[in-house]
């Protein structure tokens, strides 16, 4: 909570859904087509905890020498595995083009966003046709010719991934600050760009992984380090111009392993903001931006629990803070007294504040009411007067998008629903109007009248009622097959959002949910508490009771269930077929955080103490070890049926590190008693992001379609006649 104001890293929450299903190199692993799926041998290993003594004779496919990964027979199997995946694939292989080009044909090649203004320019990007990555423009406010800053495609050119990270202009409009990662280690190089010359400074700074933030009159960048286990533990200040080895340390992490930093600068752009926390606890500091070596004000203390998040205007303190009700409270304080917060707006039961924004003439609110989203407009004289910004269906994604400029009389929103695709408008804070902008293009053709879309409550075992979204075309047959979909950790809320390549699914006869189960902050944030740590497995049953209740109000029958999910959402996939294998009529697991027992025990691995007040400490607590040994997916593998699976992996993610799905699938292998469809695909070249690029991502998205519609029986029906 304390970080979406701060720093431009993606959480880890937000890179598990940044694909449907991640691009695999596969080069060199199909000399000759294989016969039988490859089995792990079993090497002898255990581990004891608290008196508990486990086996774990697949512990082998963690290479001891990580993140460098050389061991031949690690290498060796995992392409064993990727030579498998190509070959139970092939025969789909017509099937997989035809999705890929159904799905393609939805994508406006040659697209670009809406301009927004941003002092005496406006920017925006755009997609040429057939292009993999996008080219960054601006103009003059007052007129001229459209300047290219940045093309990603002249930086990708000769790598096999890329994925740019901090894009940073200086607020005079001089410099550009980007950073790239060219391997998909989540290690980004930062450069800098004359645009007035068009080249580049000398200044570089490997190893980055955070925003970039102009400082000292745009003469000097903030930047944050990932150290050897990916965790930015400092706010670093670099001088343009001057050696890297000269820069300084504005403040270094040190109480708390599990912290991480992050920095940005207060609405006025006069303060910087330096937090520091981890998914339950934050501190924030303060220095004059021009001067950004100045003593730091702490605004208060860490108090285990207490989240935080700061902004500045004309000297007061905002602050956005759990610290007396669950769903959040926004207050006011002094620079002299940074620590007594006043109220300004309360907490409360049904309204979860979720973000605030300040701007010179109002102020803007962000949050659910019953899980649906909401925007407000309010008054810094009076804070009684809200003027909410309204829509009119029953379930959508909305908020506000960029506004880079403090002084606005219009906003930039983003909005979407499960029928409606993505639509930018901007609300005239005067009229009250909401002027459409740009609203996604499907070149091929959508209908949105050929598509309804409903959201339904399903009691969970313990009688809690667990909202899901569903959209379907109307023609739909009543019990035809219907695909699941949910994360549920983090307090990440998936939105009921629109989707080009879901169509594929839909148009043949799917429905689509989302369960909006706990684990995630739909609901406010007592329904993210009541998915982790000792509650956690709720997350799990309220995924299983969705799927049960939608059969039982006759959306689709057993067994006729497609299930998806990724990285903690994968993990969710893990556990629910293993309680309840029998549902499910395929599965689709990305990159899965299923050897949760053994990661957790690793503190030197990237992110395990940061999650500790996510899932809990084993290594301290003999309870939390006994309760992450109960549902960690790897662990609870059974000598059972298992449904169709398809398992995706990367070689270089510090996130979900490899093994954990090879150790899964080689587990499985051993003990499931069938003969249903177990694929292991490995990203040889990337990592937790999959490969780049906008057409890879929709040929994966292609595979797992075609997958999914071979497993459940419906691989050589079209569109049209599973339509009828």
């Amino acid at each position: 909570m304390a970080f979406k104001r701060y720093t431009a890293c993606l959480s880890a929450a937000t890179l598990a859904l940044a694909a449907p299903l991640y691009a695999q190199n596969t080069e060199g692993t199909h000399v000759t087509q294989p016969t039988s799926p490859p089995t792990a041998e079993k090497r002898d290993h255990s581990y004891s905890h608290h008196g508990i003594t486990i086996a774990d004779p697949y512990y082998w496919l963690k290479d001891q020498s990580y993140p460098t990964v050389d061991d031949t027979d690690i290498l060796d199997h995992l392409k064993a595995e990727n030579a498998w995946f190509e070959a139970r694939m092939k025969p789909q292989q017509a099937l997989v083009d035809e999705l890929f080009e159904e799905m393609k044909g939805r994508i406006k090649e040659d697209d670009s966003t809406v301009p927004q203004k941003d002092g005496d320019w406006l920017y925006w990007s755009e997609f040429e046709e057939g292009a993999e990555y996008r080219k960054y423009y601006r103009k003059p406010v007052a007129g001229g010719d459209a300047q290219l800053i940045l093309d990603e495609n002249a930086l990708a050119d000769g790598h096999e991934y890329f994925r740019l990270g901090a894009f940073s202009v200086s607020k005079n409009g001089r410099f550009l600050a980007y950073s790239a990662d060219t391997n998909g280690s989540e290690r980004f190089t930062a450069r800098i760009k004359d645009l007035q010359t068009g080249e580049l400074l000398p200044d570089e700074i490997p190893g980055t992984l955070s925003g970039l933030v102009w400082v000292k009159g745009d003469t000097a960048l903030v930047y944050g380090l990932a150290d050897d286990n990916w965790r930015v533990h400092d706010a670093t200040l670099h001088v343009l111009g001057t050696p890297v080895s000269d820069d300084v340390e504005l403040y270094r992490e040190t109480a708390d392993e599990g912290f991480r930093v992050g920095t940005g600068l207060s609405a006025q752009e006069d303060w910087l903001v330096i937090a520091t926390g981890d998914n339950e606890t934050s501190e924030v500091r303060l220095v004059p931006a021009d001067d950004p070596t100045a003593e730091p004000i702490l605004v208060k203390a860490r108090q285990k629990g207490v989240e935080y998040d700061v902004d500045v205007r004309d000297g007061t303190l905002w602050v956005h803070t759990n610290d007396d009700h669950v769903n959040f409270r926004l207050a006011t304080a002094t620079l002299d007294a940074p620590g007594e917060w006043t109220t300004l707006i309360p907490g409360s039961d049904e309204f979860y504040l979720t973000d605030f924004d300040l701007f010179k003439n109002f102020y803007v609110t962000e949050g659910r009411l019953r899980g649906l989203d909401q925007i407000q407009l309010r008054d810094y004289a009076d804070p009684n007067l809200v003027k909410p910004i309204a829509f009119t269906e029953a379930s959508f994604d909305a908020g506000l998008s960029n506004n880079p400029e403090y002084d606005q009389n219009t906003l930039r929103l983003a909005y979407e629903s499960m029928v409606t695709p993505d639509s930018v408008f901007d609300y005239h804070i005067d009229s009250g109007e909401l002027e459409l902008l740009k609203q996604q293009e499907i070149p091929s053709g959508y209908d949105v009248d050929l598509y309804t879309t409903e959201r339904v409550e399903i009691p969970a075992r313990d009688g809690t009622m667990v909202p899901v979204s569903i959209v379907m075309r109307k023609d739909r047959p009543k019990t035809g097959p219907l695909h699941l979909y949910a994360y549920g950790a983090y307090g990440y809320a998936v939105p009921p959002g629109f989707s080009t390549t879901r169509l594929s699914l839909i148009d043949r006869g799917y429905a689509y949910a989302i369960a909006h189960i706990r684990g995630g902050d739909d609901l406010g944030r007592k329904w993210y508490l009541q998915g982790k740590l000792n509650e956690r497995t709720n997350t799990f049953n309220d995924f299983v009771d969705v799927a049960k209740g939608l059969v039982d109000k006759g959306y689709t029958e057993k067994g006729k269930i497609s299930i998806s999910g990724g990285s903690a959402g994968g993990e969710l996939m893990g556990a629910v077929v293993n309680t309840d294998p029998e549902l499910w009529g395929a599965v689709v697991a990305h990159v899965p955080f299923v050897d949760v027992l053994n990661t957790m025990l690793d503190k030197d691995l990237p992110l395990t103490p940061g999650e500790w007040p996510e899932w809990g400490n084993p290594i301290l607590s003999k309870q939390a070890f006994a309760y992450i040994l109960s549902y960690s997916p790897y662990d609870q593998v059974v000598a059972q049926d298992y449904p169709p699976m398809l398992v995706t992996a990367g070689l270089n993610d510090p996130r979900v590190t490899y093994w954990e799905p090879a150790k899964w699938v080689a587990k499985l292998r051993e003990l499931k008693t069938n003969d249903n469809e177990l694929l292991l695909k490995t990203n040889m070249g990337a990592g937790h992001g999959g490969k780049s690029g906008r057409f890879e991502s929709i040929r994966e998205a292609a595979e797992e379609v075609a997958f999914i519609l071979w497993q459940q029986g419906s691989a050589d029906r079209s569109a049209a006649e599973q339509a009828k």
